[in-house]
Order: C-alpha cells, then structure tokens, then sequence
C-alpha cells in the first residue's frame, strides 16, 4: 500500500529542513536504511533513510526546498500503484508554492498588483512564491525575498535604496529564534573579571614544548571552567518551571562560528577528563562542526558555555546564555596592561577580561560571584586544575 513519507525531525531542535539533494528519483526502488535525500537541518546537514520498503512514486518537493517537519515529501509505495487518493491537493499545492526552483507548478495565483509589477520587473515566477500575507496573498516583500533566494543571494532596489537579501539558512534562523526566546525570556544579569594570564601562558607554553604540538587556549578554559563548577555546582543547572534541574554532570559547549550560523559543540563529562583528553576532544568535534558532521548528541544539552572572540582582538563582551544552561562566559582577548603589583610597583602583565553571564531564576549574584572568584584563582594558579 503507499505511503506518504513526511519530513521528520532529524535534530532534536529541527522544526524545518531543506532538502538539497534527492538521492533517488521517481521509480527507484528503496529498501529500509536506504538514503532517499540529504537535508539540511538547523545544525548540520543530515541524511534521511528511508523506512520502509518499496518503489517511489511521486517526489512533491523539489531540491532546494525548506520543509516543515510533518510535510510529505514523496509517495513510496508498489510499482504502478494508483496513490492520487492519497495526496491533499492543499498540500501539494503549498508545498509546491513553497519551492525555490519548482516547475509542474499549479495555475493561478493570488497576489496584490504591487507584487505583480515586481515580480516582471525582477522575472519572478509568482507560481514559485508563498504568499504572507491575507489568505496567502503574495505581496511585495514575498517577491524581492524569493529573487533573493534562487540565486542565494542578489541586489535589489527600491527607490533610491539598494540592499542586499540573503536567504537564511536552517542554522541561522533556528538560532535566531532560540537567542531571541533565551533574551526576551531569561532574566540576565552580567559580571566581569580581570584574570591574571601570565602563569596560563608560562604553563601552556611548557606544556606545548613537551608535547611537540599546541594545546588550545579553549581546551585550558574548559578545564578551569570544570574545576569552578565542581566548587560551585549550584551554577551547573536549569530552570525547569517549577523546579531546579541541578546537573551531576558537567557537559561544556563551546560555540563555533560557521558560515551560515553558530555551533555549539559539547565536550561532554568534562569532570572525569584531563586538559590533554578535552584538547584531543575538542579538535575533533570543531573538525565535525566545520564540516557539517556533528550529531545531535555532540551539539545539544551542554549544562555550561563558553564564547571566544579574543582571535578577533575583542577586550569584553556579554553573551546570550544557550539554554538549557544558566549560564554562559564570555571570553575576551588576552592583552598585555600596566598594574600595580604586591609591593605598589608598576609591572606589566598579560590579562583577561572574562564576563559572565547568569540566569537570574537560578543564579544568585552571590553565587555567580563565587564561581567568577574561584575560576580567576584557577586560572592564576593553574597547576593544581590541570591533571
């Protein structure tokens, strides 16, 4: 009998995916396991199987293609059999409409006179665009966004003004919607701390020679990270509503810039772990982020998070917490700064600027005052935190 194959949540955060290629095509036979199409989710880019048997029948939604979770993507069923019953011509319809490069696509279209013009003056297809506005009305901005879109990104012009639309991709946007929700419903509150670098750098540096190759500044904050935590376990928690999810483990993400949006590979079980096995760790899954390969495991649930941006010479900087954490620190460039030593004579040193940022429903100042106290006395004395 066929079946409509829906689009299913590939992440645990995927409410939507892009199909970018269609591994099989109408008539071919599939067997469970077998990949019918690569997709790209709000993480990385992801394979579906197929999970049944059969031969496909129809594909309703072209390459290139944005899908929401719970959409049919294709008919797979019995070679010849009839399956037109099967199919809401509303749904196809919408799919179709929703398609960046889709042809077959069904006559008449419901579009303001503006949106028309428009859509002559940039050669759009209105058949190609999904309406956003009153009964799925296509309106002047559906146009200039869908342009944008089948090249990936072009120039339009408005009057006087020229600007640039870029498509979104599903990373961006998912985090765009998570950072949005974090700000708006997270009560922040930020504190900052100067951290002494001179011994990091001494330890680090000694460390590297004997080793014949680098460790990452990354790999050593973790460390300290984890050491302040296990003093101050209270910060390694969520808010769940009605209570306090406390953590027994200690799960750090580090978030990773990509090109189409930010990553946050997770270091996981980072309390029964030395600086040498979280370097070793940490390398492969930036290589896994960077590539695109890293599964939903290894980017959801970190319990803490750091943000880097002293590669790009930033002093200071606060940072959205990634839920479900309560917290997140901000780790800025380090800097070389006069300041007065024990006897009041003027030394230079190598500082840091690290802020933290805390959920308010979880963390008390004076807790997150405690924690930032302990990590700059780690971070100072590092010896005792690093095996």
């Amino acid at each position: 009998m066929a079946e409509k194959i829906l689009m299913i949540a590939l992440s645990p955060t995927m409410e939507a995916g892009v199909i970018t290629k269609w591994n099989k095509k109408v008539g071919d036979k599939v067997s469970t396991g077998d990949l019918l199409c690569e997709v790209e989710t709000d993480k990385a880019a992801m394979d579906y199987e197929s999970q049944i048997d059969g031969t496909i029948l129809k594909i309703l939604v072209p390459d290139k293609t944005r899908v929401k979770v719970g959409d049919p993507i294709a008919v797979i069923g019995e070679d010849g059999e009839e399956f037109s019953g099967l199919l809401d011509l509303s749904t196809e319809k919408k799919t179709a409409q929703s398609s960046i490069h889709s042809e077959n696509l069904p006559g008449g279209v419901k579009a303001s006179p503006l949106a028309r013009e428009t859509a002559r003056k940039l050669g759009v297809d209105l058949h190609s665009v999904e309406g956003s506005g009153p009964g799925g009305r296509i309106v002047k901005e559906d146009v200039e966004q869908n342009a944008a879109a089948i090249n990936n990104k072009k120039t339009t012009e408005t009057g006087a003004v020229t600007f640039t639309a870029e498509k979104l991709s599903e990373k961006r946007r998912v985090t765009a919607r998570r950072m949005s929700q974090s700000a708006a419903n997270i009560p922040h509150f930020y504190l900052s701390i100067p951290v002494r670098m001179d011994s990091i750098i001494h330890t680090r540096n000694s460390l590297n020679k004997k080793r014949g190759k680098k460790i990452s500044m990354n790999a050593f904050l973790i460390k300290f990270v984890t050491v302040a935590l296990r003093r101050n376990p209270q910060i390694n928690a969520s808010w769940q509503d009605d209570s306090i999810k406390q953590f027994s483990n200690i799960d750090i993400g580090l978030a990773v810039a990509l090109s189409d949006g930010l990553i946050t590979p997770i270091v996981k079980n980072c309390e029964a772990k030395g600086i040498l096995q979280i370097d070793d760790e940490l390398k492969i899954l930036i290589d896994k982020a960077k590539s695109g390969r890293l599964t939903p495991e290894e980017y959801t649930g970190a319990t803490f998070t750091i943000s880097n941006l002293g590669a790009w010479g930033v002093r200071s900087f606060t940072a959205i917490i990634n839920p479900p954490a309560s917290a997140i620190l901000a780790v800025g460039e380090i800097f070389k700064e006069p300041v007065a030593d024990e006897d009041e004579k003027i030394v230079v040193q190598s500082r840091m600027m690290l802020t933290l940022s805390s959920d308010h429903r979880v963390i008390d100042g004076a807790m997150a005052a405690a924690f930032a106290a302990d990590l700059r006395g780690i971070m100072e004395n590092p010896a005792e935190a690093l095996f």
